[in-house]
């Protein structure tokens, strides 16, 4: 990194894939100013642990995408912005503005805060804005794809529709964008924590679940999503594109006997059995998280990742080695006990 240590905003720093990509940052030289709800020393703890073992230049600024109060300052210094807070839903919410609203909002105010002030945004979306559509079926997608909003669940078409916005806002008002579309993010914990992408594990784990359902991810590891956000912000070739990452479909049965080869002689009973859509169905109608995962039961949405590797240099890691990563950091920080 060139002497000058750019100063670079991540917006929702204390997020899963956030707080690794902060993490990464520093330890790449770069600067760094991160965007909290709440600059209480207790919920920025880790990340203040991880800047000072790296020597690296970090503070927080408050700002929320709910408001605009608080983000011409976060950008003001910065050389470029990395929106990666968004709401994740933990269960179906009743009503999709209730995440839809806040994702297009946050990220207008976001890119509005940006233009013409910074060199580059980098956006973290999701793969869920590219697989949902019509004619999709169970094939190799890549960034040409696009989910239909009127086909998705709440989250996806929240990370839909906020992608578009944010095109749609580039493309007329000069800011450079890329955009990162990740698959399912697992991976070791930085702290105590639930992330929504990281609950089959903790539920498999944790034996909340009787038997796996027919459900599939086209898994990622969080410290690989976090590369991926850092090469596509020093990349020029970049701007104007989007970039899938993620490494090989892998069903929910498939992770349980990973999981249940590292953890069974620990004590963990790790569920093996299918679990039948009848039964998901009706353990929905009481759980929340269960209920997230059905409107998915049975879908095969395989990601080419070509496009990163190619352009980007990026590369991932074994997804198995991350299963039993984060399954060992979900035990080690007490989010998941015996």
């Amino acid at each position: 990194m060139a002497a000058s240590a750019p100063r670079v905003l991540v917006t929702g720093a204390t997020g899963f894939i956030a707080g690794y990509t902060v993490a990464d940052l520093l330890a790449h030289g770069y600067k760094v100013r991160g965007t909290v709800r709440n600059t209480l020393t207790s919920d920025v703890a880790h990340l203040h642990a991880i800047a000072e073992k790296a020597g690296g230049d970090l503070e927080f600024v408050s700002a929320d995408l709910g408001f605009d109060a608080g983000w011409g300052e976060a950008v003001d210094g910065c050389d470029a912005v990395l929106h990666m807070a968004s709401p994740v839903p933990a269960s179906v919410p009743k009503d999709a503005d209730e995440i839809v609203g806040p994702a297009v909002d946050g990220t207008m105010r976001v890119l509005r805060a940006a233009s013409g002030s910074v060199r580059r945004v980098v956006m973290t979306s999701s793969a869920d804005a590219v697989v949902h559509g019509a004619d999709h079926g169970d094939r190799l997608h890549t960034e040409a794809d696009w989910s239909d909003p009127a086909l998705c669940a709440p989250y996806p078409k929240s990370k839909t529709l906020a992608e578009r916005a944010a095109w749609d806002f580039a493309s007329t008002n000069g800011v450079e964008l890329v955009v990162v579309n990740p698959g399912t993010v697992v991976g070791p914990l930085q702290h105590p924590g639930r992330p929504t992408s990281m609950e089959p594990i903790r539920m498999m784990l944790s034996h909340e679940i009787p038997a796996v359902p027919r459900l599939g991810f086209a898994l990622v590891d969080v410290r690989d999503v976090a590369t991926a956000h850092r090469l596509a912000l020093e990349t020029p070739a970049a701007a104007g594109n989007r970039y899938l990452v993620a490494d090989d479909w892998m069903w929910m049965g498939e992770m349980a006997q990973v999981l249940r080869g590292e953890f069974g002689p620990l004590g963990y009973r790790v569920p093996t059995r299918p679990l039948p859509y009848a039964l998901m169905w009706l353990v929905a109608r009481f759980d929340k998280t269960v209920r997230l995962g059905l409107t998915y039961y049975g879908m095969s949405m395989r990601l080419d990742a070509a496009k990163a590797q190619r352009e980007l240099g990026w590369t991932a890691r074994p997804v198995g080695a991350s299963l039993v990563e984060a399954g060992h950091s979900l035990i080690d920080l007490g989010v998941v006990t015996r």
